[in-house]
C-alpha cells in the first residue's frame, strides 16, 4: 500500500428510488452540495458511476455530472468509476473528458469498464458481444487522440490518470496491456494485470490499482444496520434483478433483509460491512496488503439512505479514517 500517495473519496451513484424519491432537481442539487461538502472535509476525490434504464435513475452521464461538479469543488480529484466508453465514439469521450480536466484544473481520474448489461448497449445500438474488443479499441483511440492533439482543446494534464474498472482476467490484462490503473483489490487478479503491463511494453513498477469498497463508516454500526438495510436491499436487489434483464438466464429472487449482513467465510468483502473506522482500518488493511494503492472509494450513499448517516460517514471517511489508516501502515514497516 502507497500510503503516502494513497487518497480516500466517494462513489456517486445518484439512485433516487421511488420510495425515498425526491424531485429530480432537487435530488441532483442536494448531490452537488454533498460534493462540496467532501471537498470541505478534505476527501480525496469523487467519483460517478454509470448506468441507463434503471427506475431509480442512476447516473446515466457520469462526465455531464462530473463536469457540474468539477465547477463547485476545488481539491477533490474527480473521477468516473465507470464510463463506458464502448457506448461513445472515441472522440466525444475525449473531448468531454478533455473538458472536465480543464473544468477541475487537472483533476480528472477516467475510469472505464465495459459494463455487464444487454439492454444498455441496445439502447444505444452497440453489439454486447463486441464490448471487450470495442472497449479496448476506444480507450486505445481516446490516448492516440490525446497524444496526437486531434481534438482540441487538450486536458490539463498529460496524461490523464486512466483506469480499467473489470473484474475478470481479460479485463486485468487488457487494463495491462494498455498501460493503464487497475480499478479492482485482488491478489489473484494483480499478476495478470502485472504480466499485461510487461506485454505492453510498459513499466511493472508503474502498476497502480483502485477500488470500490463496499463499507459504510458509522458510530454505532449496530444502530445504523437497521437504516440502512431498506435501503442496501434496494441496491442489491435492483442490481441483481436487472443484470439478468434480456438475458436467458432466471431472475434472482429478492434477498431477504436478513441476508443482507451475510459475510463470505473466505475473508472476502460482504454485500455491504458497517464498521466503526478503527474496524474499517483493519478490515481494509488485510484486504489491500502488497498491492500499489492509489485510491480507496467509499459508497457516497447506499440508494436514498438516511442524510444524517450521509454527512458523518463522509466526516469520519474524510477526516478520522486518514490517520488512522496511515498509522496502521506505518506500524508494519
Amino acid at each position: 500500500m502507497e500510503s503516502a500517495r494513497m487518497k480516500i473519496g466517494f462513489l456517486f451513484d445518484l439512485r433516487n428510488p421511488a420510495k425515498w424519491e425526491r424531485p429530480w432537481a432537487e435530488h441532483y442539487a442536494r448531490s452537488l452540495e454533498l460534493c462540496e461538502e467532501a471537498d470541505h472535509l478534505g476527501a480525496g476525490g469523487i467519483w460517478f458511476t454509470e448506468h441507463h434504464r434503471f427506475a431509480d435513475g442512476y447516473l446515466p452521464q457520469p462526465l455531464t455530472f462530473a463536469a457540474a461538479a468539477a465547477a463547485r469543488t476545488r481539491h477533490v480529484r474527480i473521477g468516473t468509476a465507470v464510463v463506458l466508453p464502448a457506448l461513445r465514439k472515441p472522440a466525444q469521450l475525449a473531448e468531454e473528458a478533455a473538458l472536465v480536466d480543464l473544468i477541475s484544473g487537472g483533476r480528472l481520474e477516467l475510469g472505464l469498464g465495459a459494463g455487464y448489461r444487454t439492454p444498455e448497449y441496445r439502447l444505444f445500438d452497440v453489439d454486447f458481444g463486441r464490448r471487450f474488443s470495442l472497449t479496448g479499441k476506444n480507450i486505445a483511440e481516446v490516448q492516440r487522440l490525446w497524444t496526437t492533439g486531434e481534438i482540441t482543446p487538450l486536458p490539463i494534464q498529460d496524461p490523464v490518470p486512466l483506469w480499467g474498472g473489470f473484474y475478470g482476467p481479460r479485463g486485468a490484462r487488457l487494463a495491462g496491456r494498455l498501460g493503464i490503473g487497475f480499478l479492482h483489490f485482488s491478489h489473484k487478479l494483480f499478476p495478470i494485470y502485472r504480466a499485461g503491463l510487461i506485454e505492453g511494453g510498459h513499466d511493472p513498477a508503474s502498476a497502480r490499482v483502485s477500488d470500490l469498497l463496499p463499507v459504510l463508516i458509522a458510530d454505532d454500526p449496530e444502530r445504523a444496520w437497521s437504516r440502512v438495510i431498506p435501503h442496501l436491499a434496494h441496491q442489491m436487489n435492483s442490481y441483481r434483478q436487472l443484470s439478468v434483464e434480456d438475458t436467458d438466464a432466471s431472475v434472482p429472487q429478492l434477498l431477504e433483509d436478513s441476508e443482507m449482513r451475510h459475510q463470505p467465510s473466505d475473508g472476502s468483502w460482504g454485500m455491504l460491512e458497517i464498521l466503526t473506522p478503527e474496524q474499517a482500518v483493519e478490515r481494509i488493511h488485510e484486504r489491500i496488503a502488497g498491492l500499489p494503492v492509489h485510491h480507496l472509494i467509499f459508497w457516497a450513499s447506499i440508494a436514498g439512505m438516511p442524510e444524517d448517516l450521509v454527512l458523518r460517514h463522509l466526516e469520519l471517511v474524510s477526516q478520522t479514517l486518514p490517520s488512522l489508516l496511515e498509522a496502521r501502515f506505518n506500524a508494519c514497516q
